[in-house]
């Protein structure tokens, strides 16, 4: 089961990464902007997800992923269950999924093999 420390190593082991606190937790931003954050309890991170998706989530696997309501309905945002995770490379693949969505393009240009692009 993948654990909050789990979360703060990969997060900042993706480039351009930056660790800062807000609302007391720890959030994690790529070019200034938020693409994890670790909840109260450290039992949960919240991760970019566009709205359109995360219904189909979250109903597929109510156990790994939901949302905080009156919080999460306004933003692109919805939050996982660590223990419901298999392995850490689970998590990995959320948090790099959650980094694409928030890195600027520049950033992201820089990394092609984050992004799913192909160098031509």
């Amino acid at each position: 089961m993948p654990t909050a420390e789990d979360v703060r190593t990969i997060a900042l082991s993706l480039p351009d990464t930056q660790e800062k606190l807000a609302w007391g937790r720890p959030t994690f931003r790529v070019g200034g902007k938020i693409f994890a954050s670790l909840a109260d309890d450290d039992t949960s991170m919240g991760v970019k997800c566009p709205k359109e998706e995360r219904a189909e989530l979250i109903a597929a696997e109510p156990e790994k992923f939901f949302l905080r309501p009156g919080h999460d309905d306004h933003y692109d945002f919805m939050r996982v269950r660590l223990a419901a995770l298999e392995d850490t490379d689970e998590l990995r693949a959320i948090l790099t999924d959650s980094w694409r969505q928030a890195a600027p393009r520049k950033i992201a240009d820089a990394h092609p093999g984050l992004t799913g692009a192909t160098e031509a």
